[in-house]
């Protein structure tokens, strides 16, 4: 029985590293493309977190056996250049789709990802993907979006008071409202009862309007107490003296 060769069993070696560390890989055939383009797509991918480097299919069939990575098996026929993936697998299978519409030379034939076979409509649809901090940006942007909506809300409570208040004072004949009244009013604005416990329940419309609502049942409330309130020393001075 003769023994593998000291290089093959370094390439053996080298695939078996590359396995450890990741469970996802790319396979091409490369036929036809220059030493130049190879090196061009190859620096190419390296800025996207991938390794690609031509290997020979049955050193590599095996490496990889009993391995998460073996389901590419299927893939290892002709001149084969492998890209195994420590970044986002998206980014690295449009570089490879983007590259071959430049070079057709060069075909995608299929891959893996976390122990499942890729084939070439899965990595297409990869490709079409945004990419990572694209999606964390959209991610961000969902997330921010209530908080923003929320905070208007927040801020637009007070405002409500003030002008409900406002329009109680018209209402009374345009008389300033006693000092009380709109301390009491200004201090109903920062905690308006029943808003905290409607608005998370409702949609961005009904939590306006039952803000607005808690406003103007505050406003009435304390307004009418404090006129209830003053209404004795009223009567006492309008009483003609014996």
């Amino acid at each position: 029985m003769s023994k593998i060769r000291p290089e093959k069993v370094e390439t053996v070696d080298e695939v078996k590293a590359r396995v450890e560390t990741t469970s996802t890989a790319v396979v091409t055939e490369y036929r036809g493309l220059t030493v130049t383009e190879i090196q061009q797509l190859r620096k190419q991918l390296r800025g996207l977190g991938a390794d690609y480097k031509v290997f020979k299919n049955s050193l590599v069939r095996r490496a990889i056996t009993g391995t998460s990575v073996e389901p590419m098996t299927e893939f290892l026929v002709g001149p084969t250049a492998i890209a195994f993936v420590d970044g986002d697998v998206s980014a690295v299978a449009k570089a490879l789709k983007d590259f071959a519409k430049e070079s057709p030379k060069l075909i995608i034939k299929g891959g893996v990802l976390d122990g499942k076979a890729l084939s070439l409509s899965d990595l297409v649809a990869l490709a079409d993907l945004p990419s990572r901090d694209v999606l964390l940006a959209q991610l961000a942007g969902l997330i921010a979006s209530p908080l923003r909506t929320m905070a208007g809300l927040i801020k637009a409570v007070p405002q409500n008071f003030a002008y409900g208040l406002s329009a109680l004072i018209d209402s009374k004949g345009g008389a300033a409202a006693p000092a009380a009244v709109v301390e009491e009013v200004v201090e109903a604005a920062e905690t308006p009862a029943g808003v905290e416990e409607a608005a998370p329940a409702a949609s961005d419309d009904a939590a306006a309007e039952v803000a607005e609502v808690a406003v103007e049942e505050t406003a009435l409330e304390v307004v009418a107490e404090a006129e209830t309130t003053e209404a004795p020393s009223e009567e006492v001075a309008s009483e003609p003296a014996e």
